[in-house]
């Protein structure tokens, strides 16, 4: 009973936040304040009262539409509302068990959340926004060595230096991988292959999940892209697809079943 009264919780907040990523994701590539103006219509610039700011509820209620110029609202919007608080509650189911638990469950949290903004701004803009890779690096890793401290009984401050130096290297490691598929593919298609934003959300998510286990992401990102990239060839459609939500859609994958690179290993033994 407690697990589901959480998750209902949690389920609610992340609807709440998945709201305020999709502003986020909207502002940021557009170099707009997150903060100023106030939440409005994009065509009439009315400003959304509070019945017209709940998560999901009013765009069935407002029929899909804005109450005031009748305008069409996409249906992205409330899409990726229900994404993030599904996922925020699929969070606590697969870590509110692994000590320290709140810790945990947080750190996976702040990751998704992370992973939902940079979908969100690289469908509609094909931009991830370096201010989301910055700001969610430095507060991970804080929190990834301070989990690090808690559950290792780390006496002395030098080992904490060490961990963090290994995780700076697990993103430079990622880096360098990323840069030379990049020279690779760009020789191979006689154009740009890779945009700079992909490489530099890979190595963000190496300081979350280790450069071993991002090499996986990769694989399991292009598998899925895959069919896409297949229909996009077949149409002879020259429009780029975005990489970034299939980068984001891995890593959450492995993260969420909790994966270990040596487990993969194992397996194709």
């Amino acid at each position: 009973m407690e697990v589901i009264v959480y998750s209902v919780l949690i389920f609610i907040i992340g609807l709440c936040f998945g709201s305020f990523f999709n502003v986020v994701g909207y502002r940021l590539p557009n170099n707009m304040s997150i903060a100023f103006p106030p939440s409005h219509c994009t065509n009439c610039n009315h400003k959304l009262g509070k019945l017209e700011l709940i998560p999901i509820f009013s765009y069935i209620f407002q029929k899909g539409r804005c109450k005031h110029c009748k305008e069409k609202i996409s249906i992205f919007y409330p899409i990726f509302e229900l994404i993030t608080g599904v996922l925020f509650v699929l969070c606590y189911l697969s870590y509110k068990d692994v000590y320290p638990e709140l810790l945990n469950i947080l750190f996976v949290i702040i990751f998704a959340s992370s992973m939902i903004i940079i979908m969100i701004s690289d469908i509609k803009y094909m931009i991830i926004p370096d201010e989301v890779l910055i700001f969610f690096s430095i507060v991970l890793i804080i929190l990834k060595l301070y989990i690090y401290f808690k559950t290792e009984n780390i006496t002395s401050y030098i080992d904490i230096g060490y961990e963090l130096i290994f995780i700076l290297l697990d993103g430079l490691i990622m880096f360098i991988i990323m840069y030379l598929i990049r020279l690779f593919g760009n020789m191979l298609f006689k154009k740009d292959s890779m945009g700079g934003g992909d490489i530099k959300m890979m190595t963000y998510i190496s300081f979350i999940l280790g450069w071993k286990l991002s090499i996986v992401v990769i694989f399991l990102a292009s598998f899925l892209a895959l069919p896409l990239s297949i229909i996009n060839m077949y149409k002879k459609n020259e429009h780029m697809l975005p990489f970034g939500p299939y980068l984001a859609v891995a890593a959450l994958i492995l993260i969420l079943l909790k994966v270990d690179f040596n487990t993969i290993i194992n397996l194709l033994h």
